[in-house]
């Protein structure tokens, strides 16, 4: 299992690591705004479009040749910058990382259920959440470090190192697990599978727990300056947010397997804590950003542990990379989705309304979940 936490790691240091200090590391994307966005969109618009592909393929293949495939693809695109040098090579490597990880993490997420029995997909998918939402949190202050310490050059030589020795990790300690047999499926048939309640509940949870966390980033320090915070204090309170989602995942996944807790109910208690963290966002002062903060880590970390596990114990084990692809989708668009919602309604109102109607839609999400039990898919 360590491998695939590792690569949970890479992904989400990849992600922040690099998306975090673009500025820093060369000040002519920050006289650029259009370049800079664009840049930053390169890897989630991969990801968006990617991840479902490689995810049945993962089915089709094996999901451990696309993990360290994808890994490998992630080395290799980080080497061209380091080896040339050129800012105007960053879209291409960006791009190419992108894709890379549209590979290898679906791939990663469907070993964690084929590795274990379905009595330990709590406690495995909250390991996994652990170390990446690390890389998440450490992902901005290491990046910085590195780019200090050498450009973005040395940023992407780390990474293109640490991918291929993950990836060789890969190699020799995940085990081979053969693509099973599988029926025939027509475009019908996963269009009904992709909207049966079993897969939209937890991807639901899912989207609402990427939004809030991206709101959480990006907007905390808004509010934080706003109540006349420091920098330093508000880039604190989004630690405590990150910290607070990587230490729930764990626990909450345990609480699972040993029958304290019931996926239906997780899912719609770690809504509702969601929701109430984004309603403390619209209290003023310090103590509305670090409950926000508190409030909204323990929610999203309760809510992505049970989530995956709830749609590897509703999917067919042939199916796994198709379903992990496809709910990574549905993260990607709420991680997407939840800053432009609250951007939208702060434009035209204020942040204070956009916190508030984030969090009405995610508690309104949790009334979704109190329908019938999951299905098998």
């Amino acid at each position: 299992m360590w491998p695939l936490y590792a690569a949970g790691f890479t992904t989400a240091f990849g992600a922040h690591g690099i998306a975090a200090n673009f500025g820093a590391g060369d000040r002519d994307l920050v006289e650029s705004v259009l370049y800079l966005g664009v840049l930053l969109a390169l890897y989630d618009g991969a990801e968006v479009v990617l991840k479902p592909v490689f995810g049945t393929l993962a089915d089709a293949v094996g999901a451990k040749p696309v993990l360290v495939g994808g890994l490998v693809g992630f080395a290799v695109a980080s080497a061209p910058f380091v080896l040339v040098r050129d800012p105007g090579w960053l879209w291409a490597a960006r791009l190419g990382q992108g894709a890379a990880a549209s590979a290898f993490s679906p791939a990663a997420s469907a070993l964690v259920a084929r590795l274990n029995p379905a009595a330990k997909h709590g406690r495995a998918y909250g390991s996994y959440g652990f170390y990446k939402s690390i890389g998440y949190t450490a992902g901005p202050l290491l990046g910085g470090v590195l780019v200090w310490a050498g450009g973005l050059t040395l940023l992407f030589a780390v990474l293109a190192v640490l991918a291929g020795v993950v990836a060789v990790w890969a190699v020799l300690a995940v085990p081979v697990v053969a693509p099973l047999p599988k029926s025939r499926q027509t475009l019908l048939g996963l269009a009904r599978r992709l909207s049966d309640p079993a897969f939209v509940r937890p991807v639901t949870a899912l989207a609402a727990a990427t939004a809030a966390l991206s709101v959480g980033v990006g907007f905390l320090p808004l509010s934080g300056a706003a109540a006349s915070l420091p920098p330093v204090a508000t880039g604190a309170a989004v630690s405590v947010l990150a910290l607070c989602a990587a230490f729930t995942q764990p626990r909450a996944g345990r609480a699972l397997d040993g029958g304290r807790l019931s996926t239906r109910t997780g899912l719609v208690v770690g809504l509702l804590v969601t929701a109430c963290g984004l309603g403390a966002a619209m209290l003023p002062g310090v103590g509305g950003v670090l409950a926000a903060a508190v409030l909204t880590g323990c929610g999203t970390g309760l809510l992505t542990p049970l989530g995956f596990a709830a749609l590897a114990a509703a999917t067919p084990p042939e199916r796994l990379g198709q379903t992990m692809g496809a709910a990574e989708l549905g993260r990607e668009l709420g991680d997407a989705g939840g800053p432009l919602l609250v951007a939208t309604v702060a434009a035209a109102a204020t942040l204070t309304w956009g916190y508030g109607v984030l969090a009405t839609v995610t508690a309104l999400m949790a009334l979704v979940l109190l329908g019938r039990g999951t299905a098998r898919l």
